[in-house]
């Protein structure tokens, strides 16, 4: 038996998690098979519903990566296109759910919908899918009183998109990250005595969080580090155009420049400033050293 579930599990959150625990649990107790069925690109990048805007949680890698590490059996990815969303429910059901991977039984969140008849309820949807041989299961709404917020891909972009990262990673389970390959810059922290990794996103979709000073876990060639991360137009010695992101490795002296690295968020500092001279900006990142080494005493700590 296949037991599945649908949807663009963007982030793939606690609430989505909720969705894959029911949908591994159901698999487990009849020995079948899981499956989630995703969708790249996200449907308003492709439908232009404020697609200039539009920004992700999580890369495809991200958010496959994360689906199998909760216990999924099989993670199909369909190419979303205007042909794609222009199908019904019945169609869509038949056609993927039913003729290509044969679900037999299909669990949703409590809003969940697909097909180009949106305007449905979502009994309307389970009658149909009951028609095509499918039997639903919905999982109720997920919230948490640890950030008093229900739980959405929309409320943790909002958090992210302000900053504040710390109540973002309670939404997801797990901290926000960001992942390029670190470029030359002008390597002007070098100069200052705090060398900094200015990293280019290989998803420039990718969201990022509100400007400002950051504490961040740094992974690099299979090690961990900790961090600081600037996210800014970098006002005391920038262009004041240019938006970059540079990070900071503390305990480490290596040269970079080409490699991947990633960056996970812990907390925010302070809001990116100006300051007056080259020597109060070297004075506060002295501080902000101290604030991480605070925060994050010990390497082998999960703050996760």
């Amino acid at each position: 038996m296949v037991i599945g579930t649908t949807g663009f599990f963007d982030g793939v959150h606690r609430g989505h998690l909720s969705v894959i625990n029911s949908v591994c649990s159901l698999a487990k107790e009849c020995r079948g098979r899981s499956v989630v069925v995703t969708f790249w690109p996200h449907p308003r990048a492709v439908l232009q519903q404020d697609a200039a805007k539009f920004r992700l949680l999580t890369t495809l890698d991200e958010k496959r990566n994360l689906i199998r590490s909760y216990g999924i059996d099989e993670v199909v990815v369909l190419p979303f296109n205007k042909d794609f969303a222009s199908q019904t429910t019945e169609e869509f059901f038949e056609k993927y759910l039913v003729e290509m991977l044969g679900i037999e039984t299909l669990v949703v969140g409590y809003d969940h919908h697909v097909g180009s008849d949106v305007n449905q309820t979502q009994e309307e949807m389970f009658r149909i899918a009951r028609i095509c041989g499918i039997t639903p299961i919905r999982v109720e709404e997920c919230t948490t009183d640890e950030v008093d917020s229900k739980i959405s891909s929309t409320r943790i972009r909002d958090f992210i998109e302000r900053g504040r990262v710390e109540e973002a990673n309670i939404l997801l389970g797990y901290r926000y990250g960001l992942e390029g390959a670190v470029v030359e810059g002008r390597r002007i922290g070098r100069t200052m005595g705090f060398p900094t990794a200015n990293i280019r996103l290989y998803e420039p979709l990718k969201l990022l969080p509100d400007d400002g000073v950051y504490i961040v876990w740094v992974e690099y060639a299979g090690k961990t580090y900790r961090g600081i991360t600037n996210i800014g137009t970098r006002p005391t010695i920038g262009n004041g155009n240019e938006r970059t992101i540079e990070t900071h490795l503390l305990d480490f002296n290596e040269d970079i420049y080409g490699l991947s690295i990633k960056i996970e968020f812990v907390s925010r500092l302070r809001s990116e400033r100006r300051f007056e001279s080259i020597e109060q900006l070297k004075e506060q990142i002295g501080k902000d050293k101290e604030s991480c080494y605070k925060i994050i005493p010990d390497i082998n700590v999960n703050l996760r």
